[in-house]
């Protein structure tokens, strides 16, 4: 699939470009009662300086760069579709190219447009119909320019809330409550569970102009079976368009996967929460070009069920430990069972602490190497993040970064060893 190991950084539009009004989540985190900690706002104003955060990454010996187009602005409306919007993202390629950057696309990556939240999101069949518009207007304006698109990230992050928020009503009917920010961390996305969320869900509903508060189906809410069959069946038309437009393009999606470890009496539970998030997948992705694999921690099971590892190390800011080997003991494991190649999508650290971040890349990258070397189609690696940004309900407490924003003097970005400690490593592959 490709010439050479593609090593460098990630982002997310919503995360890093500030003032994405026509999102479902910009309305969700401006609510009188929101669960968000604080508003995207200004974000770390990527949309006006990325042509300096891709120069970071050339400087520090980086090739490759996975970002995402922002749906909300391509399409604030439904069926309008915004020029300048796609003429800016066809201009963040373009830079990328200039500075011998390999762009990795990604054509959702949670956020969706406002207006389709009203239509039933996420659980509404039509989903695939806007979604298929969406990638067929966005795709022949970069297909001359991009190799590697990922139709959607973490596709099975709803099923995966869904069984969190099974496990906290649980919690709750026998009183446990102290140990919801644990719950939470049992999902790779920053959640905040000290808010007040009856009172969010009824105003995000009435803000979306529904009735009944279960029917907000944003991308990140808990999803239906069905709502779970309806993210494939996106990911599958999109693939279509993309390969009736440009059959060269390399295609697939992103997954969030634990590196699920079981001591005696846990083998069943480590078996079946594998299957929830991978296998049962693979009747939907098996023909793709690649595999997106994002992975942070591990959870390990017992015959009581969910445990801290025995030789848990340090906690990470997300809450969950930072498990450098999680992500090549999943490699190995999707590598099993999943044909194509695979990209590491995302790997990183929530921390203030750089040093921990720079022998964590180091660890992570020399781990990869060996895979590599086994004979794993393992064609990429990607830091999340590039830079410290907004982690959706945590707001910006969490710095996954690479380079540090300073929001409050004029987002003035330093770039940390770490930067260059992934640039050394880079190395290793190049």
């Amino acid at each position: 699939m490709a010439e050479k190991f593609l090593i460098g950084a990630a982002t997310a539009a919503h995360q890093v470009e500030g003032n994405n009004i026509h999102s479902d989540y910009w309305v969700q985190e401006n609510l009188e009662h929101s669960v968000f900690r604080e508003p995207s706002g200004e974000g770390v104003d990527h949309y006006h300086r990325y042509e300096e955060d891709i120069r970071y990454l050339k400087d520090a010996g980086l090739n490759a760069y996975r970002f995402s187009l922002e749906w909300a602005r391509i399409e604030p409306e439904e069926g309008k579709f915004d020029e300048e919007e796609i003429a800016h993202y066809k201009a963040v390629i373009k830079c990328c190219h200039d500075n011998g950057i390999e762009p990795v696309v990604t054509l959702h990556h949670f956020s969706s447009p406002a207006w389709l939240i009203s239509k039933g999101g996420w659980e509404n069949p039509e989903v695939v119909t806007y979604f298929e518009k969406y990638v067929r207007r966005i795709l022949p304006e970069i297909k001359e320019q991009v190799r590697y698109i990922c139709t959607i990230n973490e596709a099975n992050m709803r099923i995966q809330l869904g069984a969190l928020i099974k496990d906290i009503m649980a919690r709750m009917q026998r009183g446990d409550t102290g140990n919801l920010k644990e719950a939470a961390s049992n999902v790779q996305v920053g959640l905040n569970m000290q808010s007040d969320m009856q009172l969010s869900m009824m105003e995000s509903a009435k803000a979306f102009g529904l009735s009944d508060p279960r029917a907000v189906a944003t991308f990140v809410s808990p999803g239906s079976p069905e709502g779970d069959v309806l993210v494939m069946k996106c990911h599958e038309a999109a693939k279509k368009v993309i390969k009736e437009v440009a059959p060269e393009i390399q295609v697939g999606l992103t997954l969030s996967l634990h590196d699920f470890q079981a001591y005696d009496g846990g083998e069943e539970q480590a078996k079946k929460e594998w299957e929830d998030e991978f296998v049962h997948y693979l009747p939907y992705i098996g023909e793709d070009d690649f595999l997106g694999v994002q992975c942070y921690t591990r959870k390990c099971f017992d015959a009581a069920g969910n445990v801290a590892a025995k030789d848990a190390g340090r906690t990470t800011q997300m809450g969950y430990e930072g498990y450098a080997p999680a992500i090549t003991n999943v490699l190995r494991k999707v590598a099993k069972e999943f044909k194509g190649d695979l990209i590491i999508t995302e790997s990183g650290l929530a921390t203030d602490d750089d040093a921990w971040r720079c022998q964590f890349l180091t660890e992570v990258t020399e781990n990869v190497k060996k895979c590599v070397e086994e004979g794993l189609p393992v064609k990429g690696y990607f830091c999340w993040s590039l830079l410290d940004n907004f982690e959706w309900q945590q707001g910006y407490d969490m710095t996954f970064g690479l380079i540090s924003v300073d929001r409050k003097n004029g987002m003035k970005r330093t770039p940390k060893k770490s930067l260059s400690v992934l640039g050394q490593q880079a190395k290793l592959f190049l």
